[in-house]
């Protein structure tokens, strides 16, 4: 598949939240999943396994600020929309809907401000990370700091594969 160019958003730490000032967080836009296919959550739950993403989960986004030391996730958005915060208090506020990826570096805050009742999440992450979930406060900002430099690179775009903006985005960082 062929994948849109995403959207790059860079955030650095900001003392709290480590974010990741080396690889940006990509918004693909209207990913739309192949006509004929009925089921996008499952579209997306296919589509990330065969690209290495791993251990999958369906739900929403948490309303609180979180983020993830050892791993990268990916976030697809099967149904609904959603604001979502990224990158903690100084980040930036995104507006998210059915069809759109979203590609979360390791360390990079985010919190639903506000979503639609029907909004239904696709996540998953990188088979070669190691999964954690932090909050603000719960790991010395340091350490967090050196967990996230030290989290592998994907070994593909969750979306296109070997070939995906991902892997030339995030390569060269």
């Amino acid at each position: 598949m062929n994948a849109p160019e995403p959207l790059a958003f860079r955030f650095a730490g900001d003392g709290e939240t480590p974010n990741n000032p080396r690889l940006p967080l990509l918004v693909y836009r209207a990913v739309v999943p192949p006509a004929g296919e009925r089921d996008p959550a499952t579209w997306f739950e296919r589509t990330f396994a065969a690209h290495g993403w791993a251990d999958g989960w369906r739900n929403g986004i948490y309303p609180f600020l979180h983020f993830h030391t050892g791993t990268h996730e990916v976030l697809g958005i099967a149904a609904g929309r959603a604001k979502v915060e990224f990158g903690g208090a100084s980040g930036r506020a995104l507006d998210v809907a059915a069809g759109d990826v979203v590609v979360l570096p390791a360390g990079v805050g985010h919190k639903r401000l506000d979503a639609s009742a029907d909004l239904l999440v696709i996540g998953a992450y990188p088979r070669n990370g190691r999964f954690d979930q932090k909050r603000p406060g719960q790991i010395d900002f340091a350490a967090a700091e050196r967990n996230v430099a030290a989290v592998p690179l994907p070994e593909m775009d969750p979306v296109a594969g070997k070939s995906g903006p991902l892997m030339k985005l995030w390569a060269g960082a």
